[in-house]
């Protein structure tokens, strides 16, 4: 089970067992494995040629395409660090991650380069820079990258050599790398992979952002793996996904709550004539059991829901495959992974109870780049503290009861109230904010924001809603904003967030 080489063997393994099989469709676009392959050792030796080293981060900024996924088996081969990062972030979010990481190269969009150009432009020791897409002045264009024909020496990673940092924010202060091994998202793709019978006609739909890892991992690394087809869509599309499983012949949908939310909304309205749907895998945020109801009901499948974190590769729980799933559960451990429930010393909870979930396996992560602090805090004892407060029932079945952490998750995507509120208090007529997240019906958790203005200040919520959102991505900003008097705070004048109101 799993690889204790270069995740790039996932490819050339199935490049050389099924060669003619399409690996991806994106818009009509396909490539066979072994097309993906030349092409992946095509540009890792034109990214060798421009400077690229073993160990080097590469910043991976784009949506979903035939280019991202080879720019991520190229950077594999070569030996380098891949850095995915979300096109829709902006100068502020990006100024740190490009930092931080210490990246030498940038791999972009030409649509998306507005904000990392500002970026780049005072970073010069990021000196190879390369843009797919519309012309861009100062990148080279990546089809003008030169290639090489013919196999490339791929990298002879060891066990925890870095493949991919991921940022990833706590509820305090700026996004933390996580960094990820060759080993840990090789054995968490194989893993999974292996879990679930997958048809090896079976096409898997996939609209998951590729910089996730959730996308990363359950959409193009399994796939990778298994040798089946990934069919891509830059971000997801209702009737297009609503049309691929009624016309296909044999899928699984790999996807986030607000996703079989609005595709169980649509089978409603017109039901379908038939479903090629084999079985789902739901994962970033919990799945409301009316949602997988009403989504079996109308698909005439089975919904796996699971449960992960970056710093797992992600995937840690899931409900097993074949077997009953228990709805709002997020299952069992995955193999080679262990989970408890503790409380605050870290000693097992009774069954029943709630306390903090931990988990141990080897898809963990090695750690937060520059955070040792952090790093000890999360990993301690061994075992990755996920600051999920759940509980197990007798069949050790577990369900995620709340969160210990803030964070907020809108349609399957991470806001962190820090981030935003950090912002808020950029605001000049700001004196408090407060960021929580509201129940949403179709996104899970909509963002919004408390506000106390400055004594003599005058912002309405349409103006902070606007500042905001021209400093974060666009899931990130406020749609709720209120302004107050003052916030509930304890004594000691720290906010009481459960107990702020936005009715």
């Amino acid at each position: 089970m799993g690889y204790a080489l270069n995740i790039a063997k996932l490819l050339t393994d199935t490049a050389a067992r099924v060669p003619g099989h399409v690996a991806v469709d994106f818009n009509g676009q396909t490539m066979t494995y072994g097309e993906f392959d030349q092409k992946t050792d095509a540009l890792a030796w034109g990214l060798k040629q421009k400077g690229l080293e073993p160990g080097q981060v590469c910043v991976l900024m784009m949506p979903n395409s035939l280019d991202w996924v080879i720019c991520y088996y190229a950077l594999a081969k070569l030996g380098a660090v891949v850095l995915p990062v979300n096109f829709l972030y902006r100068t502020q979010e990006l100024k740190h991650i490009f930092s931080d990481s210490g990246a030498r190269a940038f791999i972009g969009h030409g649509q998306y380069l507005e904000y990392a150009g500002a970026v780049l432009a005072g970073m010069p020791q990021i000196d190879i820079r390369c843009a797919t897409g519309p012309a861009a002045q100062g990148y080279t264009p990546l089809n003008e990258v030169p290639r090489e024909q013919g196999p490339y020496p791929v990298h002879p990673a060891q066990d925890d050599d870095t493949w991919a940092i991921i940022y990833t924010s706590g509820t305090t202060g700026l996004a933390k790398g996580a960094m990820l091994t060759h080993r840990n998202l090789s054995s968490n793709a194989t893993t999974i992979a292996d879990m679930r019978q997958t048809d090896p006609k079976v096409t898997s739909l996939g609209m998951l952002p590729l910089f996730h890892i959730y996308g990363q991992t359950s959409s193009l690394n399994a796939s990778v793996y298994l040798g089946i087809t990934l069919r891509l869509w830059e971000h997801f599309e209702p009737d297009e996904t609503y049309a691929a499983i009624e016309e296909m012949d044999d899928t699984i949908l790999i996807a986030v709550p607000t996703i079989f939310n609005r595709l169980a909304e649509m089978a409603v309205k017109r039901p379908l004539k038939r479903s090629s749907l084999h079985y789902c895998i739901s994962g970033g945020a919990s799945l409301p059991v009316e949602v997988i109801k009403r989504f079996e009901a109308g698909y005439s499948t089975t919904i796996y829901e699971g449960y992960g974190l970056t710093e797992c590769s992600p995937v840690c729980v899931e409900n097993p495959y074949g077997k009953a799933t228990k709805p709002g559960s997020i299952g069992l451990p995955i193999p080679g992974f262990q989970a408890k429930v503790v409380g605050e010393m870290d000693q097992e909870v009774p069954q029943g109870q709630v306390g903090e979930l931990i988990v141990k396996g080897p898809g963990v992560m090695k750690g937060y780049l520059n955070q040792p602090q952090a790093t000890a805090d999360t990993l301690r004892g061994g075992w990755l503290h996920t600051g999920d407060l759940a509980r197990k029932d007798a069949d050790d079945y577990i369900y995620i009861v709340d969160r210990k952490k803030e964070m907020i998750i809108r349609g399957g995507y991470n806001v962190y109230p820090r981030e935003i509120e950090e912002v808020l208090y950029q605001h000049p007529a700001v004196l408090e904010a407060a960021v929580v997240g509201q129940a949403h019906p179709d996104l899970g958790e909509e963002v919004a924001a408390m506000v106390v203005l400055r004594e003599g200040a005058a912002a309405t919520p349409d103006d902070i809603r606007a500042f905001v959102k021209e400093r974060v991505a666009p899931y990130k900003y406020p749609r709720i904003v209120r302004i107050t008097d003052e916030l509930p705070k304890t004594h000691t004048g720290k906010v009481l967030k459960r107990s702020i109101r936005l009715d």
